[in-house]
């Protein structure tokens, strides 16, 4: 407990301004603090806790296979450091494709997607939006048409593979990036979109609306109702290109 006490200029003696501050603090009640009691009953808990099922039985073929697959990642690596950004499409590393996309941007006004730094360069701000889980779409969600599981079995893609819609100008019917933009982060934040997340990639004019194969035809319907798109959408996988168009 910190006591402050105020004391007149010309009243300095310590021993007086002691012997105040402890008759002050004799009118304050002092209070023992209780032993503490558990909330649960200690009789009711029997240690040691035991599982009512027995730990799974693997293979030595088993075995071997997850330490293989253990194993694999330190050849391949061979360091320390890992760009997770590496495979991403987005965050591709090369030279010239890095130096047309600077150049586009140098061409867009630095109000709308930024500041200027101290030293001249371009601090881009990224615009994402991301869903949260809901349950009671499944209901509304049918299985994957004859066509779209004959590509992902030539393909040999699962059905939890990300894939993306791509929302470009072909698709716009007569409304800007941002209109189509603002609609898209509405049905997101009201979970009308499973296992979706968007970014806005101004400098292609695009909106990129990823989302799981197995959601992907739901989905791409859904914002082409909501969003009033016209055209053709094409479903883009990595690696693959566009394996499906709507």
């Amino acid at each position: 407990m910190e006591v402050v006490l105020h004391y007149r200029p010309w009243q300095k003696d310590p021993t007086v301004l002691q012997k105040i501050t402890e008759e002050a603090l004799k009118e304050f009640p002092v209070r023992k603090l209780p032993s503490f009691r558990p909330w649960f009953p200690s009789h009711s808990c029997k240690l040691p806790f035991k599982p009512k099922r027995r730990p799974p039985v693997i293979s030595a073929e088993e075995a071997e296979q997850v330490k293989h697959h253990l194993a694999v990642p330190e050849t391949v690596c061979g360091s320390l450091i890992y760009d997770c950004t590496a495979v991403l499409l987005e965050f591709n590393s090369d030279i010239q494709a890095g130096q047309r996309i600077q150049a586009e941007y140098g061409k867009i006004n630095s109000s709308s997607l930024g500041k200027q730094s101290e030293n001249g360069s371009m601090k881009l701000r990224r615009s994402w939006s991301v869903s949260v889980p809901r349950s009671d779409l499944k209901d509304k969600i049918l299985p994957l048409s004859r066509e779209l599981q004959s590509i992902l079995d030539n393909l040999k893609l699962h059905a939890f593979y990300r894939a993306r819609w791509i929302i470009e100008p072909s698709t716009f019917n007569n409304q800007t990036l941002e209109d189509i933009w603002v609609k898209l982060n509405q049905m997101i934040k009201h979970n009308e979109l499973p296992s979706c997340n968007a970014t806005i990639q101004r400098h292609e004019n695009q909106i990129w609306v990823f989302c799981d194969i197995l959601y992907c035809e739901y989905v791409g319907s859904n914002l082409r109702k909501k969003l009033n798109l016209g055209g053709i959408m094409n479903l883009f996988v990595h690696r693959h290109g566009v394996i499906y168009s709507l």
